[in-house]
């Protein structure tokens, strides 16, 4: 099993490039950085996890630029966004983003995206909450237009491209229904979810890893529905605190990476951290 990692980057932390050489050096493969561009201070929409909303979250790096210093320092550790906030980026913009990020760290890039839970930060954006989701289909789907080697339009409910040379591309080829780097979507369980995973996606970000004996199972059955080779689904539990027990489970349940949480701290607290995720490596 694969053994990654997440932490809320911030100006106050551990900096991307110190981690990313310590992930390394240590073992680990991969870090993945969420992300959020800002936190309206009416704070209407209740943190999911209950209480106050964490600091780290209004100020968090953003995650295409540490990952970039991230690529530059290593030659192995995989990158991955967790998660990329789809609804709230331009798509032609975003596809430039990730593709560069994919080519320059030589195909080390994962997109987990999601569809966010802060409407207020959203609303920012100009997203209608109700039709997030959608929204995040369409965006993918033009974004897979500018990825394919020929030149292909896109004309979606939301948007648009001509038929277009982009280029870089990314590294991975396209495999099924997916073009574009490994792909993987975070959220809750749900037959919506599900829907979009085996659609257009690689695999399923849980957060947290909880419920997955019930879960997996709806999601394999999706998957399967679709069309999709039940032997390429991918779950990657994600932001997990781990124990022995949970990691043995999961493996029980065939996945092959977890993603581990690390406090949005400072250098000692960080590394002390990982010398103790050592032990599951």
């Amino acid at each position: 099993m694969r053994i990654a990692t997440t932490i809320f980057l911030t100006d106050e932390t551990i900096t991307p490039v110190r981690l990313a050489r310590e992930l390394e050096q240590r073992g680990f493969a991969g870090l993945y950085l969420p992300e959020h561009t800002h936190i309206p201070v009416s704070r209407d929409t209740p943190y999911p996890a209950g209480g106050d909303l964490p600091p780290e979250y209004g100020r968090t790096l953003d995650p295409f630029v540490a990952l970039g210093q991230a690529a530059a320092v290593t030659e192995r550790l995989a990158l991955g966004t967790g998660i990329t906030l789809i609804a709230q980026h331009d798509p032609i913009v975003l596809a430039k983003q990730i593709a560069t990020l994919d080519h320059l760290s030589g195909g080390r890039y994962t997109l987990g995206l999601g569809f966010g839970w802060n409407v207020e930060e959203a609303a920012d954006h100009g997203v209608t909450w109700s039709t997030r989701r959608e929204l995040g289909r369409d965006r993918m789907a033009l974004m897979r237009a500018l990825w394919t080697e020929e030149p292909i339009e896109h004309e979606g409910e939301f948007g648009s491209v001509q038929a277009s040379h982009a280029y870089p591309k990314p590294v991975q080829k396209p495999r099924g229904p997916v073009t574009g780097p490994r792909t993987l979507i975070g959220g809750a369980a749900g037959p919506r979810l599900f829907a979009h995973i085996a659609e257009y996606a690689d695999g399923w970000l849980p957060i947290g890893g909880r419920g997955l004996t019930e879960s997996v199972p709806v999601l394999r059955a999706a998957w399967e529905a679709a069309g999709r080779d039940p032997e390429q689904l991918q779950v990657v539990p994600y932001a997990v605190l781990p124990s022995a027990g949970k990691l043995a489970h999961y493996a029980e349940l065939g996945v092959q990476e977890v993603v581990l949480q690390l406090p949005p701290a400072g250098e000692a607290e960080v590394l002390r951290t990982l010398d103790d995720y050592a032990q599951y490596l």
